[in-house]
């Protein structure tokens, strides 16, 4: 068995997705030593529940209860038991957007750390423009929406592809001004050789996909494809393959039916022109 390199150097590698990692790697070993959820947590003063939290990658880790799991699940040699608990104390280690606690609501705290270490996010918005790619705007999240984008700038940027419904060029939030900027910024962002916008014309709305979802894929093979769902009060994180590749098939029908990127672009700048 081996375990996963821990020591990565890599910057786009924050402690969400080594939760996610380690949660897997843990999932893996227990399987493979043929003991159940509900042994493991019973071995950790828990339940099957905290076991299948753990193995998602939804909850902090605890040394001593991977120390005591990786004993249960027959990983005896020194060297890998260690990297194991260095993953421990490097998932656990805050994000930068832990200082936006006040302002950020805890089911929102998963986004924004699985962006960091996401490859390609794919974004689905028939309302209006997601936070990844909208201006700044006086409200009490905008340090943190600008802080988001930072990422666009890093060497291992990823990649990011946004459909957005017609509509949303002409829903004015904000004040004309403020939809004119937030155009022009569109134009600014696409023109990055990795962020692509596609506008779908009013005659194809709601028919591949009637609610707001963004899709993460990841270069790690531990992590899976997560799509994200917002609701009013929450939000959905889904993982399941079968549902996933509905998702994505979702993705690939808007892509059909929008516009190419470059006319997307040339239906933004006339847009602008009309404001």
């Amino acid at each position: 068995m081996n375990a996963v390199n821990a020591s990565t150097g890599e910057q786009n590698i924050g402690p969400t997705a080594r939760r996610m990692i380690l949660g897997s790697q843990l999932r893996r070993l227990r399987e493979e030593a043929g003991i159940t959820r509900q042994q493991a947590g019973y071995n950790i003063r828990g339940s099957e529940s905290k076991i299948s939290r753990l193995e998602l990658g939804r909850v902090g880790f605890k040394e001593r209860d991977v120390s005591d799991l990786l004993t249960m699940y027959g990983v005896d040699d020194a060297g890998e038991r260690q990297t194991y608990l260095d993953l421990v104390k490097q998932s656990n280690e805050p994000g930068w957007w832990r200082r936006f606690g006040d302002t950020m609501p805890n089911w929102f705290t998963d986004l924004v750390g699985l962006e960091e270490a996401a490859s390609r996010i794919q974004i689905w918005e028939p309302l209006y423009v997601s936070g990844l790619l909208q201006i700044e705007r006086v409200d009490q999240l905008v340090a943190l929406r600008m802080r988001r984008q930072k990422m666009f700038s890093r060497p291992d940027a990823p990649r990011v592809w946004m459909v957005l419904d017609q509509s949303v060029l002409y829903r004015p939030i904000g004040g004309t001004k403020v939809l004119r900027r937030q155009i022009e910024y569109l134009l600014e962002m696409s023109a990055m050789p990795h962020i692509s916008v596609q506008i779908l014309p009013y005659e194809h709305s709601g028919l591949s996909a009637e609610h707001a979802f963004s899709l993460l894929r990841f270069g790690e093979p531990e992590l899976p494809n997560i799509a994200y769902v917002e609701y009013l009060t929450g939000a959905h994180y889904i993982e399941k393959r079968e549902e996933i590749e509905k998702y994505s098939r979702a993705l690939d029908m808007l892509a059909v039916d929008a516009e190419t990127p470059e006319r997307s672009r040339q239906t933004l700048a006339k847009r602008r022109q009309e404001i």
